[in-house]
């Protein structure tokens, strides 16, 4: 990424369950936009509420938003109670549903598993679907998503959980967006596959949607160049936007 010691936009980058900053370590890299980045985890935050006020709350002025996976619906947390300070938003690897019926259990489970058997025995079974299952073996890179998930605590993760399976059905805010907007997911994804973001933009006509080839819900590890390419076209809309805002506000006056 370029730098400017001039002003520059803020990004935002949320990161999501049992992430930490090296998720998006390869992205910012491969950045050409000069951004001032700032990233959030989110170790033993229990609400998504919670976690959008402290994003608010460590940032001034207007900014623009993007968050991977639980951090995309922190993301729209942020809009919802931002008061119009979000200039943009991407959305990666996540959705905007309530809690389905059967996640209190399935989850409940990997979090019995962190506490009883420790957070490697949770990476061996919780980060393997979570990858592209095509192509390669890269042992380098499960390497080092297992140590990411290594670093959370159990009681961490099941907080993170807990603000899961309380999170408010965001469709009605993906749906106001009136800001630059990017879906941004993977062909590999089970988890929020390809069809979860195709449903996404009907409801937010005005998205750009994305997919990335050979990737998985780890999109910003499994492919960060391309993610970044995305971002890219997506803050020189954000920018475009700022500046259209900003000359319609000088000619209202």
């Amino acid at each position: 990424m370029l730098s400017n010691p001039a002003h520059r936009p803020v990004l935002a980058l949320l990161c999501g369950l049992l992430c930490d900053e090296d998720i998006w370590r390869d992205v910012i890299a491969a950045l050409n936009t000069e951004v001032d980045v700032r990233i959030f985890s989110f170790p033993g935050f229990s609400s998504l509420a919670d976690m959008a006020s402290h994003v608010l709350a460590c940032v001034q002025g207007p900014f623009a938003v993007a968050g991977h996976s639980m951090g995309g619906r922190v993301a729209l947390e942020v809009v919802r109670r931002g008061g119009g300070r979000v200039s943009g938003i991407a959305l990666l690897n996540t959705g905007v549903h309530p809690p389905a019926e059967h996640e209190t259990a399935t989850r409940g489970r990997l979090v019995s598993v962190a506490r009883t058997a420790g957070m490697s025995a949770l990476a061996a079974e919780w980060l393997p679907p979570m990858l592209n299952q095509s192509g390669p073996a890269r042992p380098e890179m499960r390497a080092r998503l297992t140590a990411m998930v290594e670093r959370s605590a159990p009681e961490s993760f099941a907080a993170q959980v807990r603000a899961l399976l309380t999170r408010p059905d965001a469709a009605p805010v993906l749906g106001g967006l009136e800001v630059p907007t990017l879906l941004l997911t993977a062909t590999g994804d089970t988890w929020s596959p390809p069809q979860q973001h195709e449903a996404m933009r009907e409801v937010c006509p005005r998205a750009e949607l994305i997919v990335v080839p050979e990737a998985g819900h780890m999109l910003p590890v499994e492919q960060p160049i391309a993610v970044a390419a995305a971002l890219d076209r997506w803050l020189a809309r954000v920018g475009d936007a700022s500046r259209l805002g900003q000359i319609n506000s000088r000619v209202a006056l």
